[in-house]
């Protein structure tokens, strides 16, 4: 299960995160959102793991204060469409 994991604060580090999932069962896979301008966090990330070890993650982990905001944790959701066109910058 592909989980989203928001709400993070901006000075959260990418290994404090995977350890806290990782308590939970081995991640799958890992991906750390950045800015692609600045390098900075965007503040979510996704994770992926078994369905009953997410399942598990989700029940302890939502809703539960982690430096200073509350961690929204759910299964990801397939992204909406985005509108095809581009704007021109000339």
């Amino acid at each position: 299960m592909k989980l989203y994991i928001g709400n993070l604060a901006y000075n959260v580090q990418e290994d404090e995160v995977r350890k806290m999932l990782e308590e939970f069962g081995p991640l799958d896979s890992f991906d750390w959102v950045t800015d692609k301008y600045t390098g900075k966090s965007r503040g979510f990330c996704f994770a992926e793991m078994n369905n009953s070890n997410a399942d598990t993650a989700i029940k302890a982990l939502n809703g539960k204060e982690f430096h200073g905001r509350f961690l929204k944790i759910n299964e990801a959701r397939a992204k909406k469409g985005r509108n095809k066109r581009r704007r021109r910058s000339w």
